[in-house]
């Protein structure tokens, strides 16, 4: 084989990097929508990867929020958004019609059976974050004893890798509970995409863990406080609104 030129070498990485994944590697790009420094901004904006936005909340703590929303009154409250499934939909709530057992305020509550529930997110003051794959009552129960919080959903990428089967089909929008780089980070998609490629655009953006979060036209509705204490909301509320039963709530 004859030697490649200089010119030819540039031109074989730039058709290379063509069928990359159009995310800026191994830089994040955090932005505040309102300025302010990274140390004192609450949620931070990741735009880097087309096809998927992150945010990344500064908390001291976290807890499963049942029965009603978080008020964008609650100024200790950073970032909050639907958790895991709700059963069915009625107009009244109980425990028992959040998919899967959880903890909420450091108590452990029966949920609907779920089979889609492959693993569960936990967190407690002592122990701190953890995604745990197949069964997860002890974890749970741990979360309880130490005072925090905890529920089931579908476990779809570990280790930086998809888990398989993908079992949703069509377009919609999709969302994640992600840890990147020893953090935790929210994941949307931007607009509908097919499960599938949302699962890629995760592995592409560099999660290690990712756990599935409800969502969809009436699930998704969800907030974030900027450093100035103004409250965005990431989709606006619909009717169908009333329905949800819990959300992941992040504090400063």
């Amino acid at each position: 084989m004859g030697k490649l030129s200089y010119r030819g070498l540039l031109c074989a990485v730039a058709a290379f990097m063509l069928l990359l994944p159009s995310c800026t590697a191994g830089r994040q790009t955090y932005m505040d929508f309102v300025g302010g420094y990274k140390g004192m901004t609450p949620v931070r904006i990741d735009n880097s990867c087309e096809g998927v936005i992150a945010y990344y909340p500064e908390f001291s703590r976290i807890d499963l929020v049942c029965g009603v929303m978080p008020s964008q009154e609650e100024g200790d409250v950073v970032l909050c958004c639907e958790a895991a499934f709700t059963h069915d939909l009625l107009d009244g709530f109980a425990h028992s019609n959040i998919d899967g057992d959880h903890v909420s305020g450091g108590r452990r509550y029966a949920g609907a059976a779920c089979r889609d529930n492959s693993g569960a997110f936990t967190w407690s003051a002592g122990a701190g974050w953890r995604f745990v794959r197949g069964e997860y009552g002890a974890a749970l129960d741990g979360a309880a004893s130490g005072g925090g919080m905890g529920f089931g959903q579908a476990l779809i990428v570990v280790d930086g890798e998809a888990v398989t089967p993908l079992w949703r089909s069509g377009e919609h929008e999709y969302r994640a509970l992600c840890e990147k780089g020893g953090r935790l980070c929210i994941v949307d998609s931007r607009g509908t995409v097919s499960y599938e490629q949302f699962v890629r655009l995760l592995v592409a953006y560099g999660v290690d863990q990712a756990l599935y979060l409800d969502m969809g036209s009436g699930w998704n509705h969800s907030w974030w406080r900027d450093s100035a204490g103004k409250t965005h909301e990431i989709h606006p509320r619909i009717d169908k609104c009333r329905y949800c039963t819990n959300w992941i709530t992040f504090y400063k």
